[in-house]
């Protein structure tokens, strides 16, 4: 059984958070971040009611967009783990915590490409190998 969504939205809230942890250094980074934080208030939010206060202020922190410059990013990114930590205390209080959903497993690109290349291999292998018709 795969973990729960609280869970994993606490593991991406404590990858902002977490005092160890450095904020992100590139504006991708901050983009990916907040990306993983929307998604996680979108499944959090549907085991809570539609009205509840601590719901409605990570969702207008999730539709805001992300502002530009280093400083207004990184504060917009804290201020949405912050409010996605709210809402997964408030999940697990209210005792609706979901199994998340499992990703599909699909092959690394890299192993793809062996693939691929080990059958070009043999294939070459195998046609310089048959007799020539003269």
């Amino acid at each position: 059984m795969g973990r729960d969504q609280a869970a994993a939205a606490t593991e991406t809230v404590l990858l902002v958070l977490d005092p160890d942890s450095c904020l992100p250094e590139t504006a991708r980074d901050v983009e990916d971040l907040t990306i993983r934080l929307h998604g996680h208030v979108l499944e959090l939010g549907a085991t809570l009611s539609a009205g509840d206060p601590v719901l409605v202020a990570a969702q207008e922190l999730s539709a805001a967009p992300l502002p530009e410059g280093y400083l207004p990013s990184r504060v917009h990114l804290v201020q949405l783990a912050e409010a996605t930590g709210c809402l997964v205390r408030a999940v697990r209080a209210s005792g609706t915590v979901r199994p998340a959903r499992k990703r599909p497993l699909l092959p690394r690109r890299d192993v793809v490409r062996l693939i691929v290349f080990a059958g070009a291999l043999i294939s070459i292998v195998l046609a310089s190998s048959l007799p020539r018709l003269p």
